[in-house]
């Protein structure tokens, strides 16, 4: 049964300071596109209060239709390799001390994208010498010669979800693959990447016993920094919304994901993938 009412726990105060209204106004100003405004993010307000934002790379339209993700899917446009400038350019604008970069999965191009994620983190370097990255990537199908593209570049943190428990992942990720992802994650750390970071929703139909095995299979993958947050359903389209965890359910798994070992676990109904990033580089 679809839940349709939203407990008071996810309201979400009005965005406000001085960093946040300049931000707001650059991006007006300039037409610059950001993740926070456009997926209208819950922390917006307190991310750009803290110069951090996230930036959408490769697109707008994804080769996968998973069924918690608003993304449009279909056939992608054509790589715009004027994309690594315009994205350096804009974080430049805003004066963002800190960047998280994400984008659509490219299974139609050879490489995945990884060409054009490398081309991003260099130009952005370029552009901010004094930057720190998380680079949110897709699985790349699990092939390691695309993921040592990225590797090669050491962006700070390099962040790959796995969404959701197990039992649900043929379900929320339709082609995407629990252990596929899990052997990513384990890569990226065996080869040197100093922060690694995964993310799962809450409120899909998951039990306690098996977020508790996701967070120890994170674990044993070296994943040192995890988040928790409830799944909202874009639309009727969308997977329905099983249950809303009380905060207190996000708390216990906060202090379980210490006790585990995990450098930082942010955990709340409102969290997001990016949610605190800048904090994740200390």
């Amino acid at each position: 049964m679809q839940i349709t009412r939203k407990p008071h726990w996810l309201k979400v105060k009005l965005p406000s300071g001085d960093n946040f209204k300049e931000l707001r106004n650059i991006v007006e100003t300039h037409k610059l596109h950001t993740i926070c405004s456009s997926g209208r993010c819950p922390n917006m307000g307190e991310c750009w209060g803290d110069r951090t934002a996230t930036f959408m790379i490769l697109g707008n339209i994804c080769t996968r239709s998973c069924g918690f993700c608003n993304v449009a899917t279909g056939r992608p446009l054509p790589v715009d390799w004027s994309e690594p400038e315009k994205v350096a350019e804009s974080i430049r604008l805003m004066g963002v001390k800190h960047a998280v970069i994400t984008s659509v999965d490219r299974d139609d191009l050879p490489d995945g994208g990884a060409g054009i994620w490398a081309a991003t983190i260099k130009k952005i370097r370029d552009y901010n010498p004094s930057i720190t990255m998380e680079t949110l990537i897709p699985d790349f199908q699990g092939k390691e010669e695309l993921l040592d593209i990225i590797i090669k570049e050491a962006p700070e943190v390099v962040s790959h979800n796995l969404e959701t428990v197990r039992r649900l992942t043929k379900q929320v990720r339709k082609q995407a693959k629990y252990e596929r992802s899990l052997k990513v994650l384990k890569y990226l750390k065996n080869q040197g990447i100093n922060r690694t970071k995964s993310g799962i929703m809450l409120g899909l139909g998951e039990t306690e016993d098996e977020v508790i095995e996701t967070m120890h299979d994170l674990r044993e993958a070296g994943v040192d920094i995890m988040t928790i947050g409830q799944y909202l359903q874009p639309s009727s389209k969308h997977l329905p919304v099983v249950r809303y965890p009380h905060p207190d359910e996000f708390k216990k798994y906060e202090e379980i994901g210490l006790s585990l070992g995990f450098r930082n676990v942010e955990s709340g109904p409102l969290v997001r993938s990016s949610y605190h990033a800048h904090k994740h580089i200390n």
